[in-house]
């Protein structure tokens, strides 16, 4: 285990900035259990009515095994962490078209958030379907690329159809670990950094972002739903923040968003290895720096990416990207 002072540190940092508001001075009531409520407001997602500063870290369940979770989250905690964050992994679940795998070893994401539920943390569940990851095929199924005409992530009629089912599943696997059923979840994600390639499809890549935001409001779920390096505004949807540094860009998320609250969902504390490639090293005074800053110019959510990087297991990492998915993480 390494450098858990920080998560610590991240959340006393987080903790001052909330109760120095006067917004929320009593002891935070700790996950599930009983039914909540999951909105947001500008001061941050808001759980039973009180907006909450929430400092996550990313554990990604296929990177480790289901003997490891339980230990994992208990480790998070102790560190000072209160949410955790994962993607879903299509081609882990959905290997061959309608066959579908979310029971098995490494697969059983029902179990991940159950021991999330357990150990009174909450869940930001960030489902895609595509979420680069370093992972392979960016989580797509290899059947997928022999559907009939489809063309990824933009506005084609076959990926769309294949992409809404695959989040339809996953939102019905996750429906009884909804706040409404006690459960840990408090944000889903749909699609991922697409505002980043968005410009390349021209008038498809607009329509296909729409869509993705009706879609998501079509699930009718009781949290709200983010999309993460999304650059252009999405009806519905709370745009969120990955980079080394996040500050910089709060300045004009108030002015668009004046009522949603600043989401860092990704707080990189290094990077990911290529084979051949020095280890990535970032200091841990620079990390504690911009996650402070980040809480001083007004963030209310921050997740470190990855707080456990884990293992690519099998031939699940992308090009080039070594077995271990270290990332400089906290846990080892």
């Amino acid at each position: 285990m390494r450098r858990l002072p920080l998560t610590a540190l991240a959340a006393v940092v987080g903790c001052l900035g909330l109760c120095a508001s006067g917004v929320h001075s009593r002891v935070e009531k700790q996950v599930p259990g009983d039914p909540y409520t999951v909105g947001y407001s500008a001061r941050g997602l808001v759980i039973d009515g009180e907006p909450r500063v929430l400092t996550a870290g990313a554990i990604h369940y296929p990177r480790s095994t289901p003997d490891m979770w339980d230990s994992l989250m208990k480790k998070a905690k102790r560190g000072g962490l209160n949410t955790i964050d994962t993607y879903v992994f299509w081609n882990m679940h959905e290997r061959v078209k309608h066959t579908y795998d979310f029971a098995t070893d490494r697969a059983n994401l029902p179990l991940f958030l159950e021991t999330a539920r357990n150990n009174g943390l909450f869940v930001v569940l960030r489902i895609g379907p595509y979420v680069c990851a370093e992972w392979n095929y960016g989580g797509f199924p290899q059947w997928l690329r022999h559907e009939k005409d489809v063309v990824f992530q933009t506005y084609s009629k076959s990926f769309m159809r294949e992409m809404k089912r695959f989040v339809g599943k996953v939102v019905d696997v996750a429906r009884p670990y909804l706040p409404e059923a006690g459960g840990p979840i408090i944000a889903m994600q749909i699609e991922n950094e697409y505002g980043d390639h968005q410009g390349w499809f021209g008038k498809d890549g607009d329509r296909y972002a729409d869509w993705c935001g009706e879609t998501a409001a079509g699930f009718n779920v009781s949290v709200p739903w983010i999309m993460c390096r999304q650059h252009y505004r999405v009806e519905g949807i709370i745009p969120t923040q990955n980079d080394f540094y996040c500050d910089q860009y709060l300045a004009r998320f108030h002015r668009n968003y004046p009522q949603m609250p600043d989401m860092w969902t990704e707080m990189w504390p290094a990077w990911f290895q290529r084979w051949g490639e020095a280890a990535p090293h970032r200091p841990i005074e620079d990390i504690a720096y911009a996650v402070a800053k980040w809480y001083a110019h007004g963030g209310t959510y921050i997740a470190y990416y990855m707080y456990h990087g884990g293992t690519n297991f099998g031939r699940s990492s992308g090009p080039f990207i070594q077995t271990s998915y270290d990332y400089e993480g906290f846990l080892d």
